[in-house]
């Protein structure tokens, strides 16, 4: 090995007795050698950061002309301020995870852009700022066409990191002997999804960290990378419970989901419904202006994360997003297409819903997930927004909270909540808990929204009544100020959130302002968390999910939890 410079060799040295300090915990002692790729990355990030433009570029990118469309991007001045901190003017690292084709999800809607399909994102991560920075790019016109930056926010995380990942993992002191069995480690399952863990600086500092999960028998152990520091963070064991083998591997249909409903917007009619839909790259399944009987109703509605939090005591879990099946490498997948199919109440069809599946290939074994989200669309007008959890995930003691984003039409609007017997207005951008002391009024009427005409639409809670076998969502929910000029949300989001916050901290309020903007007569954006705990009890199982014997093969058997608040028009 060729001797390195001695600032390399301090920067590896402090890397390594850092990773040793932080990782002393009380339960063991960790450390991790020096291996190539840690090496590699170390050499890496020292020589980038000798740079005027300290930007890891992408790497192995399919898209043609890659190199060219990043230096576009690189050259906007816009990313300066990226590059240096103006206090200590020291650089900040970062590092170009993506570049992809731009997609009708990737621009604000009614954007007239890009509409010749030569355009391209880009995602960068800050590293010291724990942010994304994403770039659309004409290359025919080798322009940029926007630049956007979303605080605390992480892109999918590149094929390159996993490996290094997986590699600080297996070489982890701890990992090694927490999973005993001779060293031995089984092939791990989720390893690119992002995690966190409280008391850590995947939390406090809200490092790009990821968890590689090794499964042993009736327990998971979690092994949690940070790639920001390159060491392990933690180690937890969580319990999965009993299962048998998997289902049968399923037929993957991305080429047809690719070009049908990730390539293109779709367009939908029916009784007295009218709106666009495709699938997103990380989002979920959107609706676009959505009409009701030639009435405008939402610009956008949309799945933006699934957090799943495995601990009451301290915060790890994962950050998923769902999306199209070639895009992401930490999405759990879209793995059939969009579907249609009639609401029937007491035998009366009285609406239909677009819904679409994800999962993970080995559901539903440990660490697996099947996650569904739909659309309910009624005759009379209503609508209804479902995110649901089929089970089985990587512990027992899960809390799923999906992050669901919708959108209004209207312009200018007013947003208020029943409280105290009154229908008490919000004057500024603000959040609220629904919980047991949360009154409703008539059908669960929690809060509405009112256009200039003194219409609007009813916001009804959610409580375990709305014919899905729910147990009530115990909603966050957060209400902010559109405004066309900044991107907060309508197009494609990266993970906004940690997964394992217990308080109002979910993502949204990201884009509150420090001074919270006034949102009277203003277009506004509705947030929905929602909170949904599992439960593998005999008898009383929800959003759980298992593998029995039947007819000599095993079959899954679901216990699915379903969220969404309803809209209703008056």
């Amino acid at each position: 090995m060729k001797v390195l410079k001695t600032d390399l060799v301090r920067l590896l040295s402090q890397l390594i007795f850092i990773s040793f300090l932080i990782s002393c915990t009380s339960e063991l002692q960790r450390g991790i050698s020096p291996t190539k790729l840690v090496e590699a990355r170390v050499k890496e990030i020292y020589s980038i950061l000798q740079k005027d433009v300290p930007v890891l570029k992408v790497r192995n990118s399919d898209v043609k002309n890659s190199n060219k469309i990043q230096d576009i991007f690189l050259g906007s001045r816009q990313l300066v301020e990226f590059f240096i901190d103006k206090k200590s003017n020291q650089k900040m690292l970062n590092e170009i995870f993506s570049v992809s084709v731009a997609r009708t999800t990737d621009l604000p809607s009614g954007s007239n852009v890009c509409k010749d399909g030569n355009c391209y994102r880009v995602e960068m991560y800050n590293y010291a700022l724990n942010g994304t920075v994403v770039g659309i790019i004409d290359l025919k016109n080798e322009r940029v066409v926007s630049i956007s930056f979303y605080k605390e926010t992480q892109p999918d995380v590149p094929p390159h990191l996993i490996e290094l990942a997986l590699e600080i993992a297996r070489n982890d002191t701890a990992v090694i002997h927490s999973y005993g069995e001779n060293n031995q480690l089984t092939t791990p399952l989720m390893p690119g999804t992002k995690t966190a863990l409280n008391r850590t600086k995947c939390q406090r500092s809200r490092h790009l960290c990821v968890a590689p999960t090794f499964v042993k028998g009736d327990k998971a152990l979690w092994a949690i990378v940070d790639l920001t520091d390159l060491n392990v963070a933690g180690v937890r064991w969580t319990n999965v419970g009993e299962t048998g083998m998997a289902i049968s591997q399923r037929k993957m249909q991305n080429e047809n989901i690719m070009q049908c409903y990730c390539e293109k917007e779709n367009k939908f009619e029916k009784d007295g419904w009218s709106f666009k839909y495709s699938m997103s790259r990380s989002d979920g399944l959107l609706v676009a202006d959505v009409k009701f009987n030639n009435r405008a109703l939402f610009r956008s509605v949309k799945l933006v994360d699934w957090h799943v939090s495995y601990s009451k005591t301290e915060g790890f879990g994962y950050s998923d997003a769902v999306g199209c099946p070639e895009f992401s490498t930490a999405a759990v997948l879209a793995v059939e297409p969009p579907y249609f199919e009639p609401i029937v109440e007491a035998g009366d069809t009285t609406g239909f819903l677009l819904g679409q599946r994800y999962y993970s290939e080995g559901w539903p074994t440990p660490c697996n997930y099947n996650y569904h989200q739909y659309f309910e669309f009624y005759k009379d007008g209503r609508f209804r927004p479902v995110a649901g959890s089929i089970g089985r995930g990587c512990g027992n003691n899960g809390m799923y909270r999906p992050v669901t984003r919708i959108a209004f039409a209207d312009a200018k609007s007013n947003f208020f909540e029943w409280k105290n017997n009154a229908w008490i207005q919000w004057k500024r951008e603000k959040w609220s808990l629904q919980n047991e002391q949360t009154i409703y009024k008539d059908d669960h009427q929690w809060m509405r929204i009112e256009n200039q005409n003194k219409g609007g639409i009813y916001i009804i809670a959610n409580t375990g009544q709305l014919r899905d076998a729910g147990r009530g969502d115990q909603a966050y929910v957060y209400v902010t100020r559109w405004d066309e000029n900044r991107d907060e949300g309508e197009t494609d989001l990266p993970t906004i959130g940690p997964c394992c916050n217990r308080d109002y901290q979910q993502g949204p309020e990201k884009f509150m302002e420090e001074n919270a903007e006034s949102i009277e007569n203003a277009s506004l954006v509705f947030w929905y968390v929602a909170q949904m705990q599992n439960d593998d009890t005999k008898g009383k199982e929800y959003c759980w999910a298992e593998s029995i014997l039947k007819n000599g093969v095993y079959v899954p058997v679901i216990y699915p939890c379903y969220s969404g608040p309803m809209f209703k028009l008056y």
